[in-house]
């Protein structure tokens, strides 16, 4: 399993990438020991949150979505998870090329994945689906991930810091840009009868 690297990475992440890139990951082994573990967290606690909590807008009515609905839209959103992790994998691999990093495509699954992580484990607070609660929560781990990621590269992909930069810093460009196709395929399913049931 991949727990020991997850803490290794939270309380070293220099140390922690070098662990896991001498671990020489496979995808498969990526997938099964750490992506579709963790991704498990939100989609499980999003599920609850949705179902068992609820929410409220500007002090109105709680509302909840429906059991099956809400079962539809976790299961939809871990498997985005797991294609977004496989997707920046895929890209880190692709764009390796022209910053002189070729590693094995395990690598950079590892690389995303475990990039992933914190993000996958603060998804735990949408079982209290409180926007304020989790953008508060939120900022600080998408900080902390940004962080491990700009230390991961270079490790992972065995190239110079100031060039590990430069690999980051476009691998983060592309990352937002699929954070934001996520969303249009998200809005435009919502448009063709994939909408969210409440709760009366």
């Amino acid at each position: 399993m991949s727990f020991s690297h997850v803490i290794k990475l939270f309380i070293d992440p220099a140390s922690g990438w070098a662990a896991i890139h001498a671990r020489q990951y496979s995808v498969v082994g990526v997938l099964l020991k750490h992506t579709l573990i963790f991704a498990l967290i939100p989609a499980v606690a999003g599920y609850f949150g949705t179902t068992h909590v609820g929410w409220q807008v500007a002090g109105g009515e709680l509302v909840k979505l429906t059991e099956p609905s809400a079962a539809n839209i976790a299961v939809l959103y871990y498997l985005a998870m797991i294609a977004g992790v496989g997707t920046v994998g895929w890209a880190i691999h692709w764009m390796g090329r022209t910053y002189g990093a070729s590693q094995p495509i395990g690598q950079c699954f590892a690389l995303a994945s475990f990039t992933a992580t914190p993000l996958f484990l603060i998804g735990v607070l949408q079982a209290y689906p409180v926007l304020w609660l989790n953008l508060v929560a939120g900022l600080p781990v998408l900080a902390f991930t940004t962080f491990i990621f700009f230390t991961g590269v270079p490790i992972m992909m065995e190239v110079p810091q100031e060039r590990g930069f430069l690999f980051s810093s476009a691998m983060l460009a592309f990352g937002l840009v699929t954070l934001v196709s996520m969303l249009a395929v998200t809005a435009l399913l919502w448009g063709t009868g994939f909408a969210p049931s409440f709760t009366s």
